[in-house]
C-alpha cells in the first residue's frame, strides 16, 4: 500500500501554493522548490522527487477533470440542450461519484485518520450543497421560462380581444380556465 505523500502533510497554505503553481504550469520543479524557499522560509520543504510525484498525480487529476467536463458538454450538446444548462448537473454527478469512490477507498485503507474522515464528510456536504444549488437553479430557469410563455400567451389573447376576432366573454372564460386569472 502506498504511503501518504509528504506534500499532503504540509501546511494548507504551502500545499495550496504548490497546487496554484502547478496549475499555472510556468515553473520547472527546481524553480518551484526555490519559490517555496522564498515564499515559506520557515516551513519544511518537500523534496524535488516528492514534488515531481505530486505533479504527476496532480496533472493526471487535472486531465481527468478536463476530460469529464468535455464529455459532459459533448453529451449535453448531443442531447440537443444548451451545454451550460446541464453540464453543471453532470459535473455534480461526477463529483458525487468521485467522493463516493474516495469514501470507499478510505474504508479499505487501514491508515485512515480522523482528518481524512472530516475531509470526506466536508466533501459529501459540498456535494449535497452543489446538488441543491443546481436543483434551485434549474427550477428558477423553468419558472422564468414558464412566466415568459404565460406573458406571451396573455399578450396574444389580449390582442384577440382588442381586434374583436373573439368575443370578450369567451376570451375571459378561456383565460380563467387556462391561467386561473
Amino acid at each position: 500500500m502506498a504511503r501518504k505523500s509528504s506534500i499532503d502533510k504540509l501546511a494548507t497554505g504551502v500545499r495550496s501554493h504548490i497546487e496554484r503553481r502547478l496549475r499555472e504550469n510556468r515553473m520547472t520543479l527546481d524553480e518551484l522548490i526555490e519559490d517555496l524557499h522564498e515564499q515559506f522560509p520557515q516551513e519544511d520543504k518537500p523534496s524535488r522527487s516528492a514534488v515531481g510525484r505530486y505533479k504527476v498525480s496532480f496533472d493526471e487529476m487535472s486531465k481527468r477533470l478536463r476530460e469529464q467536463q468535455a464529455m459532459a458538454s459533448l453529451l449535453v450538446e448531443e442531447l440537443g440542450e444548451n451545454p451550460d444548462d446541464k453540464a453543471g448537473a453532470l459535473m455534480v454527478q461526477s463529483i458525487t461519484t468521485l467522493t463516493t469512490h474516495a469514501a470507499l477507498g478510505a474504508q479499505i485503507d487501514e491508515e485512515t485518520t480522523v482528518d481524512d474522515v472530516r475531509k470526506l464528510a466536508r466533501a459529501a456536504k459540498d456535494v449535497l450543497a452543489a446538488r441543491k444549488v443546481n436543483r434551485e437553479e434549474r427550477n428558477a430557469i423553468a419558472r422564468e421560462a414558464r412566466e415568459k410563455l404565460i406573458e406571451e400567451q396573455r399578450e396574444k389573447l389580449d390582442e384577440l380581444g382588442r381586434t374583436g376576432e373573439v368575443d370578450q366573454d369567451v376570451l375571459n372564460k378561456v383565460i380563467k380556465a387556462a391561467y386561473g386569472l
